[in-house]
């Protein structure tokens, strides 16, 4: 990706790497914390995506980064918590659409975003926090030529390891949040069907050719 641009371009491009800043805390002795290893392994992926953008189509990165967006957010839980109280209300077959067309908006926005190297890289810190059953990662895009940003990641235990459920963009963007205004507009206004079709466009609309 070029990461040139403006900062709002910068911000967008950091909001899906995902995060969370919390008042200090003592941190947990983590050199091999899963949650750690876990938040590792996708920037592994992202990173060496980005470095093959150029010469690999939106849709090739897409296929790339599916397994390794999968395996890192918990997509049906993250579905549920943006579309809010809502959800329960909503038939089993919206729901499984919403829960499809959710994660296929996340990992296109991912393919999108990511679309070229310049020198970036993703520091993780190996100490995490504890929130309750949760963990906190934090690390830092780095960037040749503008200032790091600080990404924190919510990651809560399943039954393989550990899953993200939000990404916090400097302390105070919470993905999830940011979703769950834009949703319940969606909902308001058309329902189901409405955000479902928002959803398959939008995707459809970041997956197009440069």
């Amino acid at each position: 990706m070029t990461f040139s641009g403006t900062r709002r371009r910068a911000l967008l491009l950091a909001a899906f790497a995902g995060l969370l800043s919390f008042p200090a805390a003592p941190a947990l002795a983590a050199d091999g914390d899963p949650a750690v290893v876990r938040i590792r392994a996708f920037y592994d992926v992202l990173l060496d995506t980005m470095k093959q953008a150029q010469r690999t189509p939106v849709r090739a990165r897409y296929e790339r980064l599916e397994p390794a967006v999968r395996a890192t957010f918990d997509l049906p839980a993250m579905t549920r918590i943006a579309v809010g109280p809502a959800w329960t209300t909503i038939g089993a077959d919206d729901q499984k659409a919403l829960l499809e067309q959710f994660g296929r908006f996340t990992i296109a926005t991912y393919a999108n975003r990511f679309d070229g190297f310049s020198g970036e890289r993703f520091e993780v810190d190996p100490a995490t926090e504890e929130r309750g059953a949760n963990r906190i990662v934090h690390s830092t895009l780095v960037r040749p030529k503008g200032e790091p940003i600080a990404l924190n990641y919510l990651l809560h235990p399943v039954d393989d390891g550990w899953k993200a459920t939000d990404v916090y963009l400097k302390g105070t963007i919470s993905e999830l949040a940011t979703r769950r205004s834009e949703f319940g507009a969606v909902l308001r206004s058309g329902g189901p069907a409405a955000l479902i079709d928002s959803l398959r466009q939008r995707a459809d609309k970041l997956l197009q050719p440069a």
